[in-house]
């Protein structure tokens, strides 16, 4: 079986040429490949979805135009209000948090206080129950209930 193919090449604009192979015998797809013009390939393949975008003229004056200007401006709005915002609420947050910050470290130098001084009443009385209690050795005449019958 031979196999016999034909190539055509296209040069276009951005300096790509598209190569078609169509092999006649052997019923492959085609299959388009991008190649340099240039044999020192200096220029980029661009993808079709790419090319079509540089080339083309809007018409400044049609209705298509002017409804995707405007679809874009509303869009455009909306995403910096949307920034606006979610810099207001951030800001706001900022600030609820600071206060909340404020209140905390208020209660923390109060309930410091307080301990501070249940630690000195504690100390305080720990000492005056240390002075009213006798040493062991010198305990006072005490009656031993066991030994009062003998």
């Amino acid at each position: 079986m031979s196999k016999t193919s034909q190539q055509n090449a296209a040069a276009d604009a951005n300096g790509v040429s598209v190569i078609h192979t169509q092999a006649h015998t052997s019923g492959l797809q085609q299959v388009p490949q991008l190649v340099p013009v240039s044999p020192g390939g200096g220029g980029k393949a661009v993808p079709p979805s790419k090319q079509g975008k540089k080339n083309s003229f809007v018409d400044r004056n049609s209705d298509e135009y002017r409804q995707r200007r405007e679809r874009n401006n509303m869009a455009v709005k909306k995403s910096r209000l949307k920034s606006k915002q979610k810099a207001q609420d951030t800001l706001q947050r900022v600030n609820q948090l600071k206060e909340e910050n404020e209140r905390l470290e208020a209660k923390i130098k109060l309930l410091t206080k307080e301990l501070s001084v249940l630690k000195d009443l504690f100390l305080e009385h720990a000492h005056n129950l240390a002075d009213n209690v006798q040493p062991v050795g010198t305990e006072t005449t005490t009656t031993n209930p066991e030994n009062n019958g003998q």
